[in-house]
């Protein structure tokens, strides 16, 4: 009975068959590079294929970085890897660990047991790295003054970073005296002293070509640099012995330019952004020492003997006010209360009393005041005052009164 497979199952099942063969794990096939491509990742995608058949072929960037140059479309390589399949797109590919051109696997062998000597030294090691300087004044480079590379770097240089001097040591850059000259070349800018920062550099070519940047005597003097040293040997794809050696690797003599310089149109930038801030900054201090001033002269001028006096003037015209609403004040009440009494003494005015029918009675032989009826007997001259005059009375008895037992006429 047919078994029935998803197309996901199906995919696992075949993965799982090519994964158990211990061959395909471990395997090394020749053919020409196509469609190579670097992913911005660095992982590395190309085709491997002959007169008959292709495989698509993936290199991770741990991988990529470890090769001394990868391959061109074009080039005959010999690839080892791995084969798997890559379950999404339901196709087998090659995972490759290592490229090595054919024809040239002794260059190869070289390169990596010099680069396994070395960084087994620690000579690779990024603990000794060195960060490159903000802003170089001094920029040497080693290169050959006739080749193209260096005009790049002072274009690029130019461009960025027109303060900075540059000190070139020409050296050959290629061919059996070059490792000697780079050498040379190294020790000369480090003895000079000015410089703060190194880059050696030359353009692309064939491994050949580059084979001067992987000799043991180069990678040393790299190391033994005072200052950073910046590696920009051939193209992206190029790796050399000096790229690892040194402090910091560009892919190109451009790029490496780069590396070294600060943008001048960024700093300009910048330092416009610094200006506007520094002006803010003190304009704002400015405007606060100017409130302090204005509130110190304040003070000053209270605190002035003049300005005591004028307070103290003020204070007298205050005071010299108060007294005067409370002596105001005191005469109003006393005058209020002196009213009061004029007025209980003219309720108390004999002739206030005689107005209101009252009647004064005194002896009319003395004048003496009458103020009982027993004082005045019969026949006796009395005087009664009223309010508009007096009028003349003689008492004689006729009635007799109940109170006085008197009779009265």
């Amino acid at each position: 009975m047919n078994d029935t497979f998803s197309v996901a199952e199906l995919t696992v099942y075949i993965r799982d068959l090519i994964s158990a063969d211990e061959r395909l794990q471990d395997v090394t096939v020749q053919g020409e590079v196509s469609n190579m491509t670097r992913a911005a990742s660095g992982h590395v995608y190309f085709t491997l294929k002959d007169s008959k058949s292709q495989i698509k072929c993936v290199m991770w960037r741990s991988n990529a970085e470890r090769q001394l140059r990868l391959p061109d479309n074009g080039d005959s390589i010999m690839v080892h890897g791995a084969v798997n399949v890559y379950e999404q797109n339901g196709v087998y590919q090659l995972y490759a660990d290592h490229i090595r051109p054919v024809g040239v696997g002794d260059l190869y062998r070289q390169f990596e047991l010099l680069k396994a000597k070395l960084d087994a030294e620690g000579l690779f090691d990024s603990l000794r790295k060195r960060p490159l300087p903000e802003f170089p004044h001094t920029i040497g480079i080693v290169t050959s003054a006739d080749a193209a590379a260096f005009q790049d770097v002072q274009n690029v240089l130019r461009r960025r970073y027109p303060l900075a001097r540059v000190v070139i040591a020409p050296t050959l850059v290629q061919g059996a005296d070059a490792p000697a000259q780079i050498v040379a070349a190294l020790r000369r800018l480090d003895a000079y002293g000015e410089c703060d920062v190194i880059i050696v550099c030359r353009g692309g070519g064939s491994i050949e070509d580059l084979w001067a940047f992987n000799d043991e005597r180069v990678a040393r003097a790299i190391v033994a640099c005072r200052v950073p040293v910046i590696s920009g040997v051939g193209h992206e794809t190029d790796f050399t012995i000096a790229d690892f050696a040194a402090d910091v690797r560009a892919p190109t003599p451009s790029a490496a330019a780069e590396l070294a310089t600060p943008d001048s149109a960024e700093l300009r930038y910048g330092l416009d952004e610094l200006t506007r801030s520094l002006d803010s900054a003190m304009h704002m201090q400015l405007e606060q020492r100017r409130q302090a001033i204005e509130d110190a002269n304040r003070s000053l001028r209270q605190l002035s003997p003049l300005a005591q006096i004028r307070n103290a003037r003020q204070r007298i015209d205050d005071w010299t006010a108060r007294i005067d609403r409370g002596q105001q004040a005191r005469l109003h009440l006393l005058r209020e209360r002196l009213s009061a009494r004029a007025e209980a003494l003219e309720r108390a005015n004999p002739k206030a009393i005689l107005k209101r029918g009252y009647a004064l009675v005194t002896l009319s032989e003395n004048g003496e005041r009458v103020i009982s009826a027993r004082e005045a007997k019969p026949g006796t001259g009395i005087t009664i005052q009223l309010h508009d005059g007096e009028l003349k009375a003689r008492v004689e008895d006729k009635d007799t009164h109940e109170r006085y037992r008197r009779t009265l006429f």
